[in-house]
């Protein structure tokens, strides 16, 4: 296991498991890209929350999770940004 991944990255590659994954793709989802906290508990949402789940049904949830947290930094650096130049507006250099 990554030193830099989330502890609940385990929990992700054990649901995975439990719903019949092979290993390594349940280790490339986990270790690879369920790795923090905010991505792992997302997926842990989807995978207790819905039974019966194919292999493609958990891939296009990934990519889903993925890009709502790349959608979320984006808003993140926008409103950072947006602030400096008020402050830059406001107080001037």
């Amino acid at each position: 296991m990554n030193k830099e991944c989330s502890e609940k990255s385990k929990d992700v590659y054990d649901a995975l498991l439990s719903k019949g994954l092979n290993e390594a793709l349940c280790h490339e989802i986990a270790y690879k890209y369920m790795n923090t906290d905010y991505t792992s508990t997302r997926m842990l949402g989807y995978l207790y929350g819905h039974s019966n789940l194919s292999q493609e049904m958990i891939v296009d949830e990934m990519i889903t999770i993925l890009e709502d947290r790349d959608r979320f930094i984006k808003k993140h650096e926008a409103e950072e940004a947006n602030a400096a130049v008020t402050r830059l507006y406001n107080d001037g250099l």
